[in-house]
């Protein structure tokens, strides 16, 4: 799925990077435990999260993550969105809350990131 489908989707306003819209996700993660996110997600994962710090954005910078999506309308500062932009993250916000953002994607034929155990 195209980083600007999952905009359309969530009626998302797009923060940062805009230009890489045309990007591809693989799977998607929600979680505000960005402990979570290093043990499970594997690659191009977009993450949707109502966690707004600047650990989000590094979390997703290690993970290769390319698009971050804060719901419930979460607002990254201009430290969160200065990270992105030198990584290219896309990043977004949403009014959806999490689960419901998270249902939306996965209806749509996004996949849950693959859990190894």
């Amino acid at each position: 799925m195209k980083i600007k489908d999952i905009k359309d989707l969530l009626g998302a306003e797009v923060l940062c990077c805009e230009e890489n819209l045309d990007n591809h996700v693989e799977s998607a993660c929600g979680c505000d435990l960005m402990s979570d996110v290093l043990a499970y997600v594997k690659d191009q994962a977009v993450l949707l999260t109502g966690l707004v710090n600047p650990q989000v954005v590094r979390t997703a910078e290690m993970m290769d993550m390319v698009c971050i999506v804060f719901v419930r309308s979460k607002a990254p500062t201009n430290e969160m969105l200065e990270l992105a932009k030198e990584s290219g993250i896309v990043i977004m916000k949403s009014e959806r809350r999490l689960y419901e953002a998270c249902g939306i994607l996965y209806s749509n034929g996004l996949v849950a990131e693959a859990v190894a155990e």
